[in-house]
């Protein structure tokens, strides 16, 4: 059974990460999308470049372009789910805690 991508909502029914995607050119955009793809199929054996731990069981997906480096924050769940929490733009050489 492969791993599922699932968006977190928040409680006023909006998804995050789903509208900061919309904000994103296509071609980075399918960056992103690959790398969702490689965790549906390997789950927890995608490794850097794709995907990199952070702390406390988060880890990020990982993609880049001439215009920026982009992260999506997320972490495993139960029943072979990794929820998506948020999106941004990387503007420093360590991610923010925040």
């Amino acid at each position: 059974m492969e791993w599922q991508v699932e968006f977190y909502t928040d409680k006023n029914g909006k998804k995050p990460v789903i509208e900061w995607l919309k904000t994103l050119d296509v071609k980075i955009k399918a960056k992103i999308f690959r790398n969702l793809t490689l965790l549906e199929k390997f789950g927890l054996d995608v490794k850097e470049p794709f995907v990199k731990p952070l702390e406390n069981k988060l880890y990020e997906v990982r993609a880049k372009d001439s215009k920026g480096i982009y992260r999506v924050i997320y972490f495993a769940h139960t029943g072979k789910r990794f929820m998506l929490l948020h999106g941004f733009v990387k503007k420093t050489q360590k991610t923010p805690r925040k």
